[in-house]
């Protein structure tokens, strides 16, 4: 069973955490060289690898070979499989990475498989990264769901859950003087204490067990594979293992407060710098942690809310040794801001926001989940084009490339982990939930762009046993970070959730005229302000709507608008608009998010012709009429918020004047 293979994988994994196994080295063939060698593991990532004066950065992406597992999830391992190359065991195919495997091929047993399946690549390290006394890295930007890997027939190290880095140097794995073996086992099977949560069949004909099926109850396709940049790179054997910044404004002073921790054997001293967008150097100090003081600073501001949106400064931290050598450096973009809030709103650099938002997926034709620069570009296009000015990351962590674009174009973002439909409860969970979380704050700590934490989107929080599970999973995030709010995204009635009492923001989906009295707009506007109300009520905290919407075929047009049309979908975007500004004037409601940005594939069913369609754009990033309805409001909103003339509409339409007419 499935089950026993990632009990195998996990044996495997506690025994590269708990202690230094002494593993095989390798040979300048596929032989295994018998000379023990030791290695560390670390699992982590918690910077984004980069080339300074000290490192250097090699990428992994392209083209690798890749092979499916037999229905026997343990024939690779018993078989050495990471030993050699894939070719050498069977068939294999191309497989682009970064990509989900699912929608490269014609085979529906590949978009469908359940279960493990392999890549392998092989890889150069350069000679000066030796003789220069360099650490090794690998690292993975993400892998779905658990990763095994394997350099050059060794055990190098194993992480569970999709959607977050982790790494390991391999500096006493690796040979200088021929290719090196990169063997990756990937496992996409959800169970019951994993995040996100699934079960397992098998599948019989006969006797024979033929494949396995996952199911799960979200609503979004389960997409596997290798699916963010793989980065081979070098530190120094002293290097720089973390840098945490946090802001602060007083009038219209900025403060950078800042802590650098290295690791290595020499004591080093750390000489900081901070430069504007324009690259002059505008203070600096010789700590390890201190505060920078910056006079008239320009500050972080979100898309429409300011002339000059997403101001970075480049944080340039250097460790200098005994003989005034640099030993290394790391430089991150650092946006000046402040996020806080009471038990009505939201503010960021003391000035109260309202959220312009989406709901989004990492999703797009043939690359499923995979890390895509220019559909990331599109859509931070459009987002401004609609004059949004926020999107939650439904319903995981994002590429680390897409938080650096929010930072610099000034999208704020919520950042969510990959709890979702969380149920059970379970001890087994928690602690996976809780180091999900762990990981997440860790690689998302220093960004501007994100001003929230979502712990799990529609948990079913109705469950007695909610109540203790998440003020377990708040008061761990809290523990991290006290600096932005916290918010579930609710499916529950105010009635029945026992989570609120323990956020900071109450966050819930709803859809009216949808999922509930399908095809009626009728009391869409009143159901909506009144539920709004019942949640702030209950619980005296700030309320976001986070999804409504429904769901459309592009070009489909029916008049009186029906389920399923444009016009359907663009009257109950409207039916929604009027509780939302009913709602603003309130003094609670601090944001609306329609779902969905953009089309998105999901597990095959008869209510999902091809995916959800609740997009406001086609999977193909072309906009339905909803697209036009919302930028309207997005930018009325916007202008109306910052004291701004309402904007002109793009299309000429009349110049409002009377016909004219004379008779001859």
């Amino acid at each position: 069973m499935m089950l026993s293979t990632r009990s195998r994988l996990f044996l495997i994994a506690a025994v590269l955490t708990v202690v230094e196994a002494e593993l095989p080295g390798t040979s300048s063939t596929n032989e295994i060289n018998q000379t023990p060698k030791r290695r560390s593991t670390f699992v982590g990532g918690t910077l984004y690898p980069q080339a300074s004066e000290t490192r250097d950065l090699k990428r992994l992406d392209g083209i690798w070979k890749f092979r499916k597992s037999p229905t026997d999830p343990e024939y690779g391992q018993r078989n050495g499989w990471y030993e050699q190359d894939l070719e050498k065991t069977g068939p294999v195919i191309d497989m682009p990475v970064p990509s989900s495997y699912n929608d490269v091929g014609e085979d529906p047993s590949l978009r469908d498989h359940v279960g493990l399946v392999w890549y392998d690549r092989r890889f150069y390290v350069p000679h000066w990264w030796k003789t220069a006394g360099q650490r090794v890295w690998l690292r993975f930007s993400s892998v779905h769901y658990a990763a095994l890997v394997y350099v050059n027939g060794q055990a190098a190290t194993y992480h569970e859950v999709g959607h977050l880095p982790f790494e390991v140097e391999i500096t006493d794995i690796v040979s200088y003087n021929t290719s090196n073996l990169l063997t990756v086992v990937v496992d996409n099977t959800l169970l019951s204490d994993t995040v996100p949560q699934g079960n397992i069949k098998d599948i019989f004909v006969g006797n024979s067990k033929i494949r396995q099926e996952q199911t799960y109850t979200f609503d979004f396709f389960n997409y596997a594979g290798i699916h963010r940049s793989v980065f081979l790179y070098s530190t120094p054997q002293t290097y720089i293992d973390d840098v945490i910044v946090n802001t602060d404004i007083q009038g219209l002073t900025g403060f950078v407060v800042y802590n650098i921790t290295y690791k290595g054997t020499p004591r080093a001293q750390c000489f900081v710098q901070l430069y504007d967008k324009l690259g002059n150097q505008v203070t600096a100090a010789n700590e390890c942690a201190g505060l920078l003081e910056i006079g008239n600073a320009n500050f972080w501001w979100p898309y429409l809310m300011h002339p000059e949106p997403g101001y970075l400064y480049t944080l340039k931290t250097t460790l200098i040794g005994s003989l005034g050598e640099t030993i290394d450096t790391y430089s991150l973009k650092v946006g000046i801001r402040t996020v806080t809030w009471t038990n009505t709103s939201i503010y960021l650099n003391d000035k109260p926001i309202y959220l312009r938002g989406f709901g989004m997926h990492e999703d797009s034709d043939l690359r499923g989940k995979g890390w895509d620069p220019v559909l990331w570009v599109k859509n931070f296009n459009l987002i401004k084009w609609t004059g949004g000015n926020a999107f939650r990351t439904s319903h995981y962590p994002y590429a680390e490339e897409i938080y650096q674009l929010a930072d610099e174009h000034g999208i704020m973002i919520i950042d969510e982990c990959p709890s979702v439909d969380t149920d059970i409860f379970t001890d087994s969970l928690l602690e996976k939930h809780k180091q999900s979380l762990t990981e997440l704050i860790r690689r998302d700590k220093n960004h501007a762009s994100v001003i929230m934490w979502s712990i799990a989107n529609e948990p079913r929080s109705a469950n007695i046993r909610a109540d203790a599970y998440f003020q377990k999973v708040v008061k761990h995030v809290k523990s991290m970070d006290l600096s932005r709010p916290v918010t579930i995204a609710i499916a529950q009635s105010h009635i029945a959730d026992r989570s609120g009492q323990h956020l900071d923001v109450i966050s819930f989906n709803r859809y009216n005229g949808w999922y509930s009295n399908t095809g009626s707009l009728l009391n869409i506007a009143a159901n909506v302000a009144d539920e709004a109300t019942a949640f702030n009520i209950r619980y005296n905290k700030p309320i976001i709507m986070m999804e409504y919407g429904a769901d459309t075929i592009a070009g489909l047009h029916l008049l009186p608008e029906y389920v399923w049309s444009e016009e359907y979908q663009v009257s109950l975007m409207s039916e929604h608009f009027k509780a939302f500004d009913r709602l603003r004037q309130a003094g609670f409601f601090v944001g609306e998010f329609i779902w969905n940005f953009a089309d998105f594939k999901t597990a095959q069913t008869i209510t999902r012709v091809g995916g959800n369609k609740k997009g406001i754009f086609t999977r193909s990033r072309q906009p339905k009429a909803s697209a036009h309805h919302l930028r309207e409001r997005y930018l009325a909103l916007a202008a109306a918020d910052t004291n701004s003339p309402p904007p002109e509409s793009p299309y000429y339409v009349s110049d409002h004047l009377p016909f004219k007419h004379e008779e001859l």
